[in-house]
């Protein structure tokens, strides 16, 4: 009996040890929470809270991210990664607003990103089967159903992270807010976004040289024609003789009418001729 007693006491401190040795490295953990004012979760800005909250908003729609809730005085959204085929990887982002009541309108802003890891699961299912004399016996079918499980969850803590985040959320501030307060805008290609191209100015369109108008010359003036004197003496003059009568061409379009036309009859107050007419001379044939 005396020597069991020994034997109590050593295994209990050994026991009291363990235990302090895990209460020790529990508090580790939390070690590094010492609550300073490092600012990588904050900005002030000078502008309004629903302003910087505007801007918050803007600069997440710009990278990707999925606004779940838009309040005036706070901004939630999400992105997620495919890392490989059996993990995943959802980074949720909160951004909360908050007045600084000072004359000069300004807001400080909270930053955190949560990040959260899935993995790939598979579940055998089994099936019971029950038999009179034995009862129930449970035999595996040899299905599985896979699954996405959440393996982790972890505070971004990374500086940088936050730094580009603050320093996208400038870009997107007010003009006049910016100007007031000295910051100086960093290119849009260097932080993701990309810069609106100015449309080209239209060309004016270039006149045509003039032509000059050719010069019209002047019409040479009409000369009259010489008259011609008529002698005094009167000649006898011939009748004409007669004419043929016309006929129409004959066409595929229905014929018209043929008309004959006769000369004019001299008139018969016309004297006769003084002297005689000869006669035609008769070729030979």
């Amino acid at each position: 009996m005396f020597k069991s007693f020994p034997m109590r006491v050593a295994g209990l401190a050994l026991v009291l040890a363990a235990a302090a040795g895990c209460s020790s490295k529990k508090a580790a953990i939390y070690e590094h929470e010492n609550f300073s004012d490092s600012g990588t979760f904050s900005r002030n800005y000078p502008v309004t809270d629903a302003q910087s909250c505007e801007a918050a908003r803007r600069a997440l729609l710009s990278q990707g991210y999925i606004i779940t809730s838009s309040d005036p005085k706070l901004v939630s959204g999400h992105k997620s990664f495919q890392q490989t085929g059996e993990t995943h990887m959802e980074i949720s982002f909160s951004v909360v607003c908050a007045d600084d009541g000072s004359e000069g309108h300004h807001a400080t802003m909270f930053a955190n990103a949560l990040q959260d890891r899935y993995a790939l699961k598979k579940t055998n299912n089994s099936a019971s089967l029950g038999v009179g004399v034995l009862g129930s016996v449970s035999m595996p079918i040899g299905s599985s159903d896979d699954s996405m499980v959440k393996v982790a969850s972890e505070t971004v803590s990374s500086a940088k992270f936050y730094e580009r985040f603050f320093t996208l959320v400038e870009l997107f501030l007010p003009p006049e807010a910016k100007k007031a307060a000295h910051i100086t805008e960093k290119p849009k290609t260097d932080l993701g976004v990309p810069e609106a191209k100015a449309a080209p100015a239209p060309l004016a369109a270039t006149p045509a040289p003039a032509t000059p108008a050719p010069a019209v010359e002047p019409a040479p003036a009409a000369t009259p024609a010489p008259v011609e004197a008529t002698p005094a003496v009167s000649e006898p003059v011939a009748p004409p003789p007669e004419a043929a009568p016309i006929t129409a061409a004959q066409s595929e379009a229905p014929a018209a009418s043929t008309e004959t036309i006769t000369p004019p009859t001299p008139p018969s107050d016309m004297p006769p001729p003084t002297e005689p007419i000869p006669a035609m001379p008769v070729t030979g044939q």
